[in-house]
């Protein structure tokens, strides 16, 4: 069963995102992150995606180039990060990073905001999501 990673800070969901994908604990991936130069504290890590990137491919991960806007659930990739809750703040976008993944066909997010009852999603119509990031090769 898929263990999913919840952000431990309000900032984290990238950190936590990259952790979902390559299995590794929040810590561990703050410290690579951190190593990085890359901070949950920094807000420009929900509002630019080459924080992710550079995480992923720091692993050995490939990531599509660009973002591909959302059309539907049934069109994304098996593995794809996917931008939701976006909204503007002084003209700049922002967004909340959430891993949608295919496991045996059954399609679900995961969503590291530590509010929610269940970090495992499959309340589709609620997220969303505006684009994604393909993740090729995790």
């Amino acid at each position: 069963m898929l263990e999913p990673v919840v952000q431990e800070e309000a900032t984290g969901c990238g950190i936590a995102s990259v952790a979902n994908i390559l299995g590794k604990t929040y810590s561990e991936m703050k410290a690579v992150a951190n190593a990085m130069g890359i901070h949950a504290s920094d807000k420009s890590l929900w509002s630019d995606t080459q924080y992710v990137r550079r995480m992923l491919s720091s692993a050995g991960v490939k990531t599509s180039a660009d973002e591909t806007p959302f059309e539907s659930w049934e069109a994304l990739p098996n593995l794809a990060l996917l931008s939701i809750k976006h909204h503007q703040e002084e003209g700049k976008d922002f967004w909340h990073w959430v891993v949608f993944k295919r496991v045996g066909g059954q399609p679900f997010v995961l969503d590291s905001a530590s509010y929610l009852p269940s970090n495992i999603r499959q309340d589709f119509d609620a997220m969303q999501p505006k684009w994604f990031i393909e993740v090729e090769n995790a």
